[in-house]
């Protein structure tokens, strides 16, 4: 395989993203889990697929490409993102609602483009699952603007991000300004959650971006071993995934999505087990 790897730019290329995916999907699904906004990674990913089924629309019916696929997905998704904080705006005490409305849209849309688009076919479904060899070369570099953005963006906000996450009333006492950080989180959360959809499929990515971070929530002592745990556990199924996924010659976002489950599993077993050894201590 590694010779592979070296040999065929597409494989070298898919891996590189898969690292990267590994990353920064755990990492802000940190913060996601912790302000219980799980289901956001839902509503966005069927957005970015209506987005995706736009292109791919535009592409087959009319031989015009305003901007290939998972771009138009990334799009929409930023869109998306905007859509739900404003919602959350006009509908301050219950803003959960925001989510199933833009999902709904979301799916709403992907419906009617796929259809338009002739309905599915092998690059839809790779969208909806994930693939090994889908990630191009422009993929990559665009993934990987992305990722260093997500990190710079965490790194610099880090404080006033883990304030919000847990005590928001008393982030806007102490000086911060909500409303922005709140809008450039959900953005990058559009925009991470496009990114994955390459590796990991629109079905599936939200689970990479929330059951890592469910794993190390029961064994991290702390909010910052939680993130690295969560990378860590992350980069575990992404990299099976693939290696799977080239040889079994199956879409990899299943397997990122067994391997996370076996590893909360485990995680819980664990956890289990030491709370069990010292109440007999």
């Amino acid at each position: 395989m590694f010779t592979d790897l070296i040999e065929f730019d597409f494989l070298r290329h898919t891996f590189l993203t898969g690292i990267l995916i590994g990353v920064i999907a755990p990492l802000l699904g940190t913060f996601i889990v912790v302000r219980r906004l799980s289901l956001i990674a839902d509503a966005l990913s069927h957005v970015t697929l209506a987005g995706i089924a736009f292109g791919l629309f535009l592409e087959k019916k009319f031989a015009f490409m305003l901007l290939p696929p998972l771009y138009s997905g990334m799009v929409f998704s930023v869109i998306g993102s905007i859509f739900i904080e404003k919602l959350r705006s006009v509908y301050k005490s219950y803003q959960e609602i925001a989510i199933p409305i833009i999902l709904s849209g979301g799916v709403g849309l992907s419906v009617i483009f796929i259809a338009l688009a002739d309905g599915f076919n092998t690059e839809v479904i790779n969208y909806l699952f994930g693939s090994v060899s889908a990630v191009s070369k422009t993929d990559f570099i665009t993934i990987l603007c992305i990722s260093i953005f997500v990190v710079l963006i965490i790194l610099f906000f880090y404080k006033e991000l883990f304030t919000l996450s847990f005590d928001e009333e008393h982030a806007r006492i102490s000086g911060i300004h909500s409303k922005p950080i709140h809008l450039l989180f959900i953005v990058l959360t559009a925009l991470v959650i496009a990114a994955s959809i390459r590796i990991v499929g629109v079905l599936l990515v939200s689970a990479l971006m929330t059951l890592p971070v469910a794993a190390s929530m029961r064994l991290a002592k702390g909010f910052k071993q939680m993130m690295f745990l969560s990378i860590a556990f992350g980069e575990l199924a992404v990299m099976i995934g693939l290696i799977s996924g080239y040889y079994l010659n199956i879409p990899p976002g299943g397997t990122i999505v067994a391997v996370s489950i076996i590893i909360l599993l485990i995680s819980i077993s664990v956890k289990r087990i030491r709370f069990g050894s010292k109440a007999r201590v």
